[in-house]
């Protein structure tokens, strides 16, 4: 269902690369304010994948991993949207906890996890790919990179400035 309607609408990764871009600008410095309400939007985001990953779907399997090592462009849509689907991860985990590495750390490490739940789990009808790893990570890197950026502008005493007084 998810790949149809990327594949309809191409357009649509693109599009929602720059919309989490700019918001990541406008509301990042307010999340790094409240990690807690980040924390939670980065729970919802990995839940979010997680069924989108688990998801059955109807094509044919293959028999093992598939071993693809190709980068994602926007006109190869699906690996494109894979890319963009891992930015808010990373960038939510690295604003909460206000370290860029873990956010990366934590993308990688869960679209690996995500890859070898696929392979374990061939009842589920999807089929791991170490080219979908690879756009996650690419994904997960960016999302770092912004959070870093928000980190970095971010004034220093305005986690303060934002919480109510006593």
């Amino acid at each position: 269902m998810i790949a149809a309607l990327i594949a309809e609408h191409p357009w649509l990764s693109p599009a929602l690369l720059l919309v989490l871009i700019v918001l990541g600008f406008l509301v990042g410095p307010r999340l790094s304010a409240r990690p807690t309400v980040a924390w939670a939007l980065a729970g919802a985001s990995v839940v979010a994948v997680m069924a989108a990953a688990v998801v059955p779907e109807d094509r044919v399997l293959q028999a093992r991993c598939e071993i693809a090592w190709s980068l994602p462009t926007p006109e190869r849509v699906e690996p494109f949207a894979n890319l963009v689907l891992f930015i808010p991860i990373a960038f939510l985990i690295a604003v909460a906890g206000k370290r860029p590495l873990l956010g990366l750390l934590a993308g990688v490490t869960f679209s690996a996890l995500i890859e070898a739940v696929q392979a374990l789990l061939p009842a589920i009808g999807r089929s791991c790919d170490t080219g979908d790893w690879v756009a996650n990570s690419i994904g997960a890197i960016g999302g770092a990179a912004l959070a870093w950026a928000v980190i970095r502008l971010r004034p220093r005493g305005a986690d303060d400035a934002d919480r109510p007084s006593a």
